[in-house]
């Protein structure tokens, strides 16, 4: 049997499995889960006291905004959540700034 003999909706499939969310991004959405808005400082946070050893310094959140930011905007692009500036949704290509996220209303 070869590869194209197998029919495409098998469980094997790549494309027929669902997508697994970042670490990060399964953080993000877990924590917006209850309504409110974050800060990407809020969600850098929450990972770091969950990976702090006993030797590591207050500002261990810091190491996580890079990719806290990445994955918010990832998720922002997928519509999952908003990017807000001011209390007004920004683009997600092009903010800066003090911001916040929530889930995305739909």
């Amino acid at each position: 049997m070869t590869h194209n003999d197998i029919p495409s909706d098998t469980p094997d499939d790549p494309a027929k499995k669902p997508a697994t969310d970042d670490p990060v991004a399964a953080v993000i959405l877990g924590m917006l889960a209850d309504g409110r808005t974050l800060s990407f400082k809020d969600v850098a946070m929450k990972i770091a006291d969950g990976k702090r050893k006993p030797k590591d310094r207050p500002d261990l959140w810091r190491r996580y905004m890079t990719a806290v930011k990445q994955q918010a905007v990832h998720l922002a692009r997928q519509g999952r959540v908003e990017i807000l500036r001011k209390g007004e949704v920004a683009d997600p290509n092009d903010f800066k700034g003090l911001v916040k996220m929530r889930l995305a209303k739909g």
